[in-house]
């Protein structure tokens, strides 16, 4: 294919001349929106001023170069930002100008190129894009067809793996010859099926989208061509979070006129687990040598001490291209690095030091933001926020009570202490899955309906229900038979015994919520979700387990106080319990004026910024999270995730851990976040709260001392006994803030990772 010979004389305006668009901008900023012809890369650091080098760049070829606004693409990855470059865009541009300009995703571009093109795919005209909702009716309706057992392989699992696969441009008949093992098989017929039922509804999903833009691409060279010409200049943000099908897709547009220009920052690369690939942006000078590569290192958000800790520690991963990042911005306060008890010691801590900013420096709660790496941990920060009144919103994500696998255990317990609460029995009825189908529930509310019975009374006496099959039959007894088990175990209920496989003996509220969580099916559910393979789920109903316990002691706690001399019974306990979450969502307004502290997970905190922030939960096992153990890239991406949470905060940031924490209702020790040994010292203060002298900087100081000094006593090699680990030799050792870390290989129990302040080693010479 012949290379275009356009070019465009350099257009930088001599030094005199003013040009809004190029007054207000640093050097390296200058450099890559006046570059034209060729290949750029721009590597911009956090908070380097990105998405205004992107729209002007946009404005000054439309507007300096005289480049046709058509022919000009820009691509980043949500709809929303799309629409806020388009906007920024928009207002340096003529109005008309700013119509003839493509600024989308990726998904809507391949979908506006689909629709103009589907007849050379042999797709209708008028074909559907299945959104999350359809795909999984969709996904259901192929397990169902196959007679695959959906607890085994849960729809959500099933979607991902096919999602991935699509990504990687692998359709299901190569899936289909690839697959190696039984799960690979099993996904594969499901492939294959839910692409058939795709079919017949003449209908893509979105992951469709991309894979039919490139077979397009490949089996009709004189469409690309078509577009090739027509989007003349290309630009990608986000250019770190590609997959291979969207690069597939970008370099295919760029490869006759050349003129692609790529932003992204290689630190910022967390999306890995869904199929972002960081070598796109990485070897973007392999796949175009000849590309002029500008960096953006100035940042203009935060202080001084929070951006060289997080450059200090960035520096840590190997897979990066440098960058050295600096900005004029004061040095600030040093990052905090806080030392609580436990969980709800933790959460007061940061409600408390977020209130005081507020009442004494009149810091608005808008301004304050809390991150965490899993969804659980945001529970026991609502009600420490709840409980002083603070107004709060989850970004994002679902406040904890509202997601699903939480309102599924509520609902369980609710059926328990309710028998006439058909909207929650109904919700449980089959979930998971216990081979009670859509058609018999149907046929269970026509006759409930007719004879004016309840759902409860037909669970107990099915055989009523001849419209259904022995098999349906069976289940419904099985499941009333459960409830009626619960009830009785909870005190509700019939005076005699019910006599079921798994009788329930708990007497503790605590252990009847986990018990129930158990028996349901619900627990080994959300451990089987192939789709959650960081087990947030599980890690939810873990956190309901310990709400029942904290609840459980601050309910008996009031009745002593109180004065009263009753024990309250498990049915009581329940009833309080379930109460009380039927409460939590009947919270004041938020004060419009005020705002509201917002709670998220680091990743999605990607691409924002806040005045403060709190980074709570930073422990190993948790950040980085457990699964890094087992790989480096992971461990890299896990530190990437913990660098664009530290370079979302502005002027302040706490760092917190707790010394225990508490899952599925036990106490377990935690330990310091291996990364607090990867920053920078002279950035810290670190501050334990659990002494009297909590804000003694030199008691801390001396603390980090002694640590340094015990470790200094069990180098590796030293040979060492745990009192339940037995005989171990200590393979690596490091300091960490105020604590040592240890990891050690014992004789029988394998290698474990121990706190030498907690571990009781003790050295055998």
């Amino acid at each position: 294919m012949t290379e275009p010979q356009t070019t465009h004389p350099a257009t930088t305006p001599p030094p005199h001349t003013a040009d809004p668009l190029l007054d207000d901008l640093t050097p390296p900023q200058r450099e890559a929106v006046t570059h034209v012809d060729g290949p750029l890369l721009v590597l911009a650091g956090p908070g380097s001023g990105k998405t205004r080098v992107i729209t002007r760049r946009v404005a000054h070829l439309v507007t300096r170069v005289g480049i046709p606004p058509w022919q000009v693409l820009a691509i980043t990855f949500t709809n929303k930002a799309a629409g806020e470059m388009h906007q920024r865009t928009a207002e340096l541009v003529s109005e008309r100008q700013a119509r003839a300009l493509t600024v989308c995703t990726f998904h809507s571009l391949c979908a506006r190129v689909l629709r103009q093109y589907a007849d050379r795919l042999g797709l209708p005209p008028g074909y559907s894009i299945y959104d999350t909702a359809d795909q999984k009716r969709a996904i259901k309706q192929a397990l169902s067809d196959l007679e695959i057992n959906t607890k085994n392989f849960p729809p959500g699992g099933m979607l991902g793996s096919i999602s991935n696969s699509k990504n990687e441009l692998v359709d299901a008949e190569a899936y289909q010859q690839l697959a190696g093992d039984f799960y690979s098989r099993t996904v594969a017929k499901v492939y294959t099926k839910y692409q058939q039922i795709l079919t017949r509804n003449h209908a893509l999903d979105f992951d469709d989208l991309l894979l039919k833009v490139v077979q397009l691409f490949r089996e009709h060279p004189d469409v690309l061509k078509e577009l090739q010409d027509r989007y003349q200049y290309v630009m990608i943000d986000e250019y770190q979070d590609t997959n291979h099908a969207q690069f597939m897709i970008a370099n295919a547009l760029a490869a006759r006129h050349k003129n692609f220009c790529a932003t992204g920052d290689p630190d910022q690369s967390i999306y890995g687990w869904r199929g972002a690939n960081i070598k796109n942006i990485l070897d973007f000078e392999a796949h175009y040598p000849d590309a002029k590569v500008v960096r953006l290192e100035q940042n203009y958000r935060s202080t001084k001490n929070i951006l060289a800790l997080a450059d200090g520690l960035i520096q840590h991963n190997t897979r990066r291209k440098h960058k050295a990042l600096w900005t004029d911005n004061a040095q600030g306060d040093p990052v905090q690095v806080i030392t609580c008890r436990d969980e709800r010691h933790e959460a007061n801590w940061v409600v408390n030091e977020f209130r005081r900013l507020h009442d004494e420096q009149d810091t608005a709660w808008g301004q304050m933001a809390v991150f965490y790496r899993i969804n659980s941990l945001s529970r026991v920060m609502e009600d420490a926020l709840r409980d002083a009144g603070v107004p709060y919103q989850i970004a994002r994500g679902t406040a904890f009570y509202e997601r699903a696998e939480i309102k599924n255990a509520v609902a369980y317990l609710r059926c328990v202490v309710n028998p006439a609460d058909e909207v929650s029995l109904l919700r449980i009825i089959n979930t998971p899955t216990r081979g009670i189908s859509d058609k018999t529930v149907k046929a269970m509310q026509a006759f409930s309906l007719a004879n004016n019975v309840t759902i409860d009374t037909l669970l107990g006496d099915p055989l009523k229900l001849t419209a259904i099959n022995t098999r349906a039959q069976t289940s419904l007894a099985k499941f009333g038979k459960t409830l009626d088990g619960w009830r009785h175990a909870a005190g509700f209920g019939q005076d005699e015994p019910v006599v079921v496989d798994d009788p329930v003996t708990a007497t503790t509220l605590r252990g009847f919520v986990e018990d129930v969580l158990r028996q349901s099916g619900l627990e080994d559910s959300c451990r089987n979700d192939k789709s959650d393979p960081d087990h947030e789920r599980l890690a939810n109903l873990g956190e309901l387990v310990s709400s029942a316990q904290q609840f459980e002691h601050d309910f008996e706690l009031e009745l002593e106080l109180d004065g009263g001399d009753h024990t309250p019974s498990l049915a009581e306990k329940l009833l309080a319990f379930l109460e009380r979450i039927s409460l939590v969502s009947d919270v004041d307004a938020v004060d419009p004026d005020q705002g509201a502290v917002t709670l998220m997970t680091l990743h999605a905190a990607k691409g924002l910024e806040y005045p403060l922030v709190a980074m709570i939960g930073v422990e190993d096992g948790l950040l980085p999270h457990e699964r890094a153990n087992a790989s480096e890239s992971e461990l890299e991406e896990e530190r990437r995730l913990c660098f664009v949470g530290v370079t979302r905060a502005m002027q302040r940031l706490y760092l917190t851990h707790a010394r225990y924490r508490t899952v599925f209702g036990q106490s377990n020790v935690t330990i310091p976040s291996r990364f607090f040994g990867e920053m920078p010292d002279d950035c810290l203060e670190e501050i334990d709260t659990c002494d009297d002298d909590t804000d003694d900087l030199a008691d801390s100081l001396t603390q980090r001392s002694l640590a340094g000094r015990e470790a200094a006593l069990y180098p590796p090699g030293t040979l060492v006994r745990h009192p339940q680990f037995g005989l171990g030799r200590v393979l690596d050792i490091h300091p960490t803030g105020s604590h040592t870390r240890a990891r050690v290989a014992f004789n029988t129990a394998g290698t474990k990772t121990l706190i030498l302040q907690y571990a009781r080693l003790e050295r055998v010479e």
